[in-house]
């Protein structure tokens, strides 16, 4: 800023104190009797209706609304308009207004000779009588309307600062049409804020307002008769600071400039959804990333484009920095303006199956619980639940696998019978702690919640993934903070599993394959799918880096589709997405490993790859795993032992026989057994044992009850008589004997089911004994469901 223009934005003491008295005692009468109820607000920017605008994470403008009066008015303070606007407005409007009342006595004289001797029209109004006229609506065409201009301009020159008044001014005039404001007509017509207004667009915007309906740009042109005026104002700018001719020959050049329909409207569903949110103020200021927003979109429209033919029409992605719960994208259908898609509807929030996306969480109940570590074994083969009989989505049973197995192979059966032992919380407890709606009480849901029975929203799942990185703790989104903090007032995170459980987790969905190539992504990526029953809706959500990215594929109808599978619809979307961003290198820390620093409560301990327990001295074959000292289950594995044979006849005998061989036999109970016959994988039964083999702490005899599950609610509706399946696994030979609080039910072989009916609702233990006396019970509970 030059000492000129310096000079022109002074603002010292009011001169012609006396001349301002007078007409000021003048305009005294008026104010009492009429001017009363003008008095303005205590700040002039309270008196004018404003748009709100969405910005981007980087100031870039996502969305300007029209203020209650029909106009854009973007609320611009006077700091951040550019000192050569102001400048060139003062110039062209009002050269003596920090020096004058108010009123400039000697313009309005000049003016009213000019009408009075027909010699043509000359404006005497200040600016501080046209912020009069905005503010109140006078009709200034007459003499009674003059002279209440004149009135109140003088009432607002004492009331405010000339900065206040010039503030005013510049956001309350017109630039054509409804674009009122320096503001809104910067990011309108030049798409920038007023700050980066260079010389020539703020010559070009100063000259607007004298004459908006011949003035405002049409069709990316300028009309002549703002050139013209432009010409005017620069000749008088060159007058006051003649070192700016260098800046000639900009005005000699084309000048961009946009018109009203092109004010975009970016990521309509998260402006829409902000719009909501943070009612109330005029600025918000999101965490998008415009950039990232905007490749999101694009691969959902490649992805679409190339499924077609497979009848998938639309698809939803969210995708939040997990450090701070903030939205960096949002799309919320494939297309906003679409009406055969529903395209405004916002698919990050519509209640949906999320199929398997929830099984992470049952397994991470269950580490905390001490159920299960990643290496424990478990049993893939037909299970009733009462009368819910879960399948995998393949129809095939794989026997015997891991946990870890069991969650990136989305097996349905192991999931649902660990779901059944879950307890304080249970699942539907953990999802109600985590803030996810349910309509209907638990027995509604019962063991099916674990394979996506109930709804949820993309929101709700993002925020759920978000905890494992977060070490447990549930954050929600932050909509409407700044775009660099946490939200000033957020609650505490509430701890929902253990930083232990949390750990695990995520190791083990690092595991997960990628559609492609059938290996783990790298850099690492835990992450998961979900189908819908049905065939209706296709997840795939996950972490990268430290970030969360959940996408949806399917049809706001539910229409159903074959297509529509989570692995093969949702994955390639999803690693679409990521891989299109680390090769933009658009989001910092996406190609970093996931950020996870091993609790001290979590050890890697060895056991038996066979069996998952803690190995013997006989067990041949071993694998590291996590685990949880005090929580996971921990026992010596039992399944290798060495037995003696005989060289000459074969059998088995004590380990001290003359001419015996040592062999490590599996001891597989019953169950198991079949279990590895239906995979396509038989074992050799183990052979029965002479007594020098018996070991008198192994008090159970290998007894254990496989259904029903310990501790679970079993729900039976009313006129619909439904049976419970008994069954049960040992090493003893024989029969086992079942009892319903200690009556007596049935007699089968081990690993039988028998089909109870029970009399009545209520509590029951039940008991089953083999034939070598072991025993093992489980308490259950009966309910009746309407």
């Amino acid at each position: 800023m030059t000492h000129n223009q310096a000079g022109l934005l002074r603002n010292p003491l009011h001169a012609n104190r006396w001349f301002r008295a007078a007409v000021l005692g003048l305009a005294a009468v008026w104010l009492v009797l009429g001017a009363v109820k003008y008095f303005p607000k205590s700040s002039l920017s309270d008196s004018y209706p404003k748009s709100t605008a969405i910005y981007a994470r980087y100031g870039e403008l996502l969305r300007l609304t029209l203020a209650s009066d029909g106009q854009f008015r973007l609320w611009t303070p006077l700091e951040q308009i550019p000192v050569h606007l102001r400048t060139a407005v003062l110039l062209y409007e009002d050269r003596w207004f920090y020096r004058h009342p108010g009123v400039n006595p000697w313009a309005l004289v000049r003016a009213a000779w000019a009408t009075l001797t027909n010699s043509g029209r000359q404006g005497g109004s200040t600016i501080a009588m046209q912020v009069a006229r905005q503010l109140y609506r006078i009709d200034s065409r007459s003499y009674f309307g003059k002279l209440r201009q004149i009135a109140l301009a003088l009432w607002l020159d004492l009331r405010y600062s000339k900065d206040e008044i010039l503030e005013a001014y510049l956001n309350g005039v017109s630039y054509g049409g409804n674009i009122v404001g320096i503001g809104a007509a910067s990011r309108i017509y030049f798409h920038k804020p007023a700050m980066e207004l260079n010389r020539v667009e703020a010559l070009t915007l100063a000259v607007i307002p004298q004459n908006p309906a011949r003035r405002v740009p049409i069709h990316h042109e300028l009309p002549k008769t703002l050139l013209a005026a432009r010409q005017r104002l620069w000749q008088s700018w060159l007058e006051e600071f003649p070192e700016d001719r260098r800046y000639a020959a900009d005005l000699a050049l084309p000048l961009p400039v946009y018109s009203r329909s092109e004010l975009a409207i970016e990521a309509p569903h998260l402006t829409d959804l902000l719009l909501q949110r943070c009612a109330g103020t005029d600025a918000i200021h999101s965490g998008l990333d415009l950039r990232v927003q905007k490749s999101l979109e694009r691969s959902i429209r490649h992805f679409l484009a190339a499924a077609r033919d497979k009848g998938i029409r639309n698809a939803a992605a969210l995708l939040i920095d997990a450090n701070s719960m903030q939205v960096r994208a949002m799309v919320g259908s494939a297309d906003y303006r679409n009406a055969a898609i529903d395209g405004q509807v916002n698919g990050t929030l519509a209640k949906r199956s999320p199929g398997s996306t929830l099984k992470p969480f049952v397994y991470a109940l269950a580490l905390d619980q001490g159920l299960v570590h990643p290496r424990t074994i478990l049993a893939d083969l037909p299970t009733a639940f009462g009368p819910y009989s879960p399948e995998n989505f393949d129809g095939r049973f794989i026997g015997p696998v891991t946990v870890q197995d069991a969650l990136i192979r989305s097996r349905n059966v192991p999931a649902v019978r660990i779901a059944a032992k879950l307890s304080r919380p249970t699942l539907y407890q953990f999802l109600q702690r985590a803030g996810v709606s349910r309509p209907r009480d638990e027995p509604h849901y019962g063991l099916s919640l674990a394979l996506g029975g109930g709804e949820v929203t993309m929101e709700e799942l993002a925020e759920l993934y978000a905890l494992l990185v977060n070490q447990g703790k549930l954050g929600r989104l932050d909509y409407c903070g700044s775009p660099d903090r946490a939200e000033p007032n957020a609650p505490e995170p509430l701890a929902l599993l253990s930083r232990a459980a949390a750990y695990i987790t995520l190791a083990m969905l690092k595991h997960n394959p990628r559609p492609d190539s059938k290996r783990p992504d790298r850099p690492d990526t835990a992450w998961k799918t979900g189908t819908s029953w049905g065939f209706r809706d296709a997840w795939s959500i996950g972490i990268a880096g430290h970030y969360v990215l959940a996408v949806w594929v399917g049809n706001f109808d539910g229409t159903k589709n074959p297509a529509l599978v989570g692995g093969k619809a949702a994955a390639p979307l999803f690693f679409s997405i990521t891989d299109s961003l680390r090769a933009q290198s658009l989001l910092p820390g996406l190609a970093d490993p996931i950020p996870s620093v091993k609790p001290d409560a979590v050890a890697e301990v060895e056991v038996c790859a066979a069996s998952g327990d803690l190995p013997n001295a006989d067990c041949p074959v071993r694998a590291k795993t996590w685990f949880i000292p005090g929580k996971s289950p921990i026992r010596t594995s039992t399944l290798h032992r060495a037995v003696h044979f005989d060289r000459q006849t074969g059998r088995i005998v004590c380990p001290d026989a003359p001419q015996s061989r040592r062999e490590i036999v599996e001891f597989w109970d019953s169950e198991m057994l079949r279990l590895f016959e239906q995979a396509g994988m038989p074992r050799r039964p183990a052979p029965p044992l002479p007594e020098c083999y018996r070991n008198p702490a192994e008090e159970d005899g290998g007894l254990r009850i496989i259904s029903p599950s310990k501790s679970g609610i079993y729900a039976f509706r009313l006129g619909k008589p439904s049976t419970l399946a008994l069954k049960a696994t040992t090493a003893a030979n024989g029969s086992i004997y079942w009892f319903a609080n200690r009556s007596f039910i049935a007699r089968t072989a081990p690993s039988e089911t028998y089909s109870w009916l029970p009399g009545q609702p209520g509590h029951y233990l039940i008991s089953a004994v083999d034939a070598d006396g072991h025993a093992a019970s489980t308490e259950i509970r009966v309910e009746l469901a309407p």
